[in-house]
């Protein structure tokens, strides 16, 4: 059985960030649910579109993750109007949620690792040319989307981490607060009690795909990571092929939810190469959550999520275990809409 997609109602990019846990976050979903609907202009999860659809031909498509990822979208539409480039409109979007560290997911105001202070991942491809940047483990920079940018355009390295990428943004620019205090929090986590491990909990990311109206790909993605996790902690976001993978001829899709989970499988990657094969991009990333369950000894509570945009502009979201609410903006119209899980098989 298809997961079946839902509207809801209009993210407002002037609302107030929620702070709301992930899991109490979408049991409410579930009461903001108008009448099933699908997106107008956007065959969103039909295994063939229309002839009639624009959204297959021309003009640009974004996709993001969760509802805030509105705010990313509607940014970077903005952007791409007044004519930006791909990367500045992915940039644009990405830096505001990072800006309200929505979710408490994202940014700095983002969720704390568990000496107490804030690790942030960033990645951002631009499909012709596979040109690709990005940062890890990244402290006291506000925003790690210009980071990842500033290693794709001036870097001669894809990726760069911890101390050396603080360095490398803080020489291009990139504003930046404090992190002398940081040294006290890192000495007593080293002094902790062994005895009691940290947990972890919350696990967003904002995540925007873009297939531009020339029909060339983007995507990028930001997060805080799982709060508690450990320092040092690297999860999906910024590696390409895991939390993020752009092929511009074929399609781009992107990750949300526990990483480890969404990386180990490479799931991006496999979610493309479905979409090479012949697959929609819903259909790709339902496959590929079922290909995980059945490897994994979880089974399908994986707490993983999927997007995916084509070439031809077509849109597809998956959910392993939970409902899962995500943006889609075309010049026509912008909605958040929302996938079950997927059924077992």
């Amino acid at each position: 059985m298809r997961a079946s997609i839902r509207r809801m109602p209009s993210f407002r990019a002037s609302a107030r960030p929620s702070a709301t846990p992930i899991a109490r976050r979408r049991r409410q979903g579930g009461r903001w649910i108008a009448k099933i609907a699908l997106l107008a202009g956007i065959a969103a999860c039909s295994s063939t579109p229309p002839a009639s659809d624009p959204s297959a031909t021309s003009g640009p498509v974004l996709i993001a993750t969760w509802p805030f990822g509105k705010i990313a979208t509607d940014l970077a539409l903005a952007k791409l109007a007044a004519g930006g480039s791909r990367l500045d409109a992915l940039e644009t979007g990405i830096r505001e949620v990072e800006r309200q560290s929505c979710d408490g997911s994202v940014g700095l105001g983002g969720k704390p690792n568990a000496a107490g202070y804030a690790q942030l991942d960033a990645c951002i491809v631009d499909g012709p040319g596979r040109r690709s940047g990005s940062v890890a483990g990244l402290e006291g920079i506000v925003h790690p989307i210009s980071a990842a940018r500033a290693v794709l355009e001036h870097g001669k390295h894809a990726m760069l981490v911890g101390e050396g990428a603080r360095w490398f943004a803080l020489d291009h620019g990139i504003a930046a607060v404090p992190i002398d205090e940081l040294s006290a929090k890192k000495q007593a986590w080293q002094a902790r009690d062994r005895a009691q491990e940290p947990k972890t909990s919350g696990h967003d990311t904002v995540t925007v795909l873009l297939r531009a109206a020339d029909g060339h790909l983007a995507g990028g993605c930001s997060t805080s990571g799982a709060g508690g996790k450990l320092p040092g902690r690297v999860g999906d976001s910024p590696i390409f092929g895991g939390g993020l993978y752009v092929d511009d001829e074929v399609g781009a899709a992107g990750g949300t939810g526990i990483g480890e989970n969404i990386m180990r499988y490479a799931a991006t990657c496999l979610i493309v190469e479905r979409m090479r094969s012949g697959m929609t991009p819903q259909q790709a990333c339902e496959d590929v959550v079922h290909h995980i369950a059945r490897q994994d000894p979880r089974g399908y509570q994986l707490d993983v999520c999927f997007i995916a945009v084509d070439k031809q502009g077509r849109v597809g979201a998956a959910a392993s275990n939970s409902v899962f609410p995500f943006a889609v903006t075309t010049a026509t119209g912008s909605r958040v809409l929302e996938v079950q899980p997927v059924t077992p098989r």
